[in-house]
């Protein structure tokens, strides 16, 4: 089974993306498990909330995995995210993130470049910063020598630069 996450900053098209590849490539897509966690939560969260997240999060990717069919998987988020978000927003990650995220690594990153205009969300938090993420996801990315290409454009181009960036990667 070969795995490919979506990452990169809030609000750079990574949900759309992911679907769109999902039935481009006719497989299933994971959806992002914050996003069902933080809408049920009735307060807000705390660092000890993204080790639960972290846990739906494997979850949902199991689940998911075992539903493709065609050795192919799109993950809308991943571990990393949690970890970047962590750090972040607390300045600090639980040890049991990375440990659980260097365990359960995709095959290849599609790192998503934030070149989309901002959608406001009540789930998002830094429309100032996502270049800054951006750097903070590749250099996540670079440090830990992860195969990875970065996606950008806007509607229909950036698809297209997706699926040529899968299609490369799945080369033999």
């Amino acid at each position: 089974m070969k795995k490919i996450v979506l990452t990169g900053p809030e609000s750079s098209g990574k949900t759309t993306l992911a679907e769109q590849l999902a039935a481009h490539f006719s497989t299933v897509w994971v959806p992002e498990f914050s996003r069902q966690y933080l809408e049920s939560l009735g307060r807000p969260y705390a660092a000890a909330d993204l080790l639960e997240i972290a846990r739906g999060q494997m979850t949902i990717e199991d689940e998911m995995t075992l539903k493709a069919s065609n050795g192919l998987v799109f993950f809308d988020t991943s571990l990393e995210v949690v970890k970047v978000w962590s750090l972040v927003r607390f300045g600090i990650c639980d040890g049991k993130i990375e440990q659980w995220r260097s365990q359960r690594l995709p095959d290849h990153y599609l790192l998503c470049l934030p070149d989309l205009p901002w959608a406001p969300d009540p789930q998002r938090e830094n429309p100032e910063d996502r270049d800054l993420l951006l750097e903070r996801y590749r250099k996540e990315l670079r440090e830990q020598n992860l195969s990875f290409s970065q996606v950008w454009g806007i509607g229909e181009e950036r698809l297209t630069n997706a699926i040529i960036a899968v299609n490369e990667f799945l080369k033999p």
